[in-house]
């Protein structure tokens, strides 16, 4: 009799299905949520709406997110000290940023989106993402990059604009940058096979 592999809880499959388990546990609320909260962790975006070219991505059970990310506490990119008791409130400023960027697009509604928010010690953030990006695989992470992004700095205006804005055009921001594709061949990326 063959012997059972023994079942490893820090095994990479193993981690990754508690993050999307504890995530797809956590209440769903419009977006942005309606109270601040404190906290730094990871969050999923889902679209409920009814753009043809979403028709097959859309999420009215709120499973399938659309886009997932995350909100360090301030200071992480520079190394400062994290601690277990994360009192910012980078995941509420973060869904709210989030928020005005579907404001500002003039082809998406907010009330067409809600979220989910998990609190997660700092240290484990960028590992919870990259677990939910991988399991969810959100277009808005793989095939329509951009939403996330910031206005890019001095020196950088040379910069392509994100697919996101050339799709859902409104920032004043990302309308100053060139476009390289048209927004029928950013359509037609959501419909080719998986790589």
């Amino acid at each position: 009799m063959k012997m059972a592999e023994a079942y490893d809880p820090l095994d990479y499959e193993n981690l990754a299905r508690s993050v999307v388990n504890a995530l797809l546990e956590s209440a769903c609320t419009p977006l942005p949520p309606a109270e601040n909260f404190t906290g730094s962790g990871v969050y999923a975006l889902y679209y409920t709406g009814g753009l043809p070219f979403y028709s097959h991505r859309a999420s009215s059970d709120l499973r399938d997110p659309v886009y997932v990310g995350k909100a360090v506490p301030t200071g992480a990119r520079k190394g400062s000290r994290q601690t277990d008791s994360d009192s910012s409130t980078e995941l509420y400023r973060r869904l709210r940023e989030h928020a005005k960027s579907i404001e500002q697009a003039q082809n998406l509604a907010l009330d067409e989106f809600q979220c989910r928010s998990l609190v997660v010690v700092p240290v484990w953030i960028t590992l919870a993402e990259r677990f939910l990006i991988d399991h969810f695989r959100p277009v808005w992470n793989t095939v329509i990059d951009g939403f996330g992004n910031h206005p890019p700095g001095r020196g950088r205006r040379d910069m392509r604009r994100p697919r996101w804005d050339i799709l859902h055009p409104g920032r004043a921001w990302a309308a100053e940058l060139q476009a390289a594709e048209t927004a029928e061949e950013v359509v037609r990326l959501l419909d080719a096979p998986a790589r």
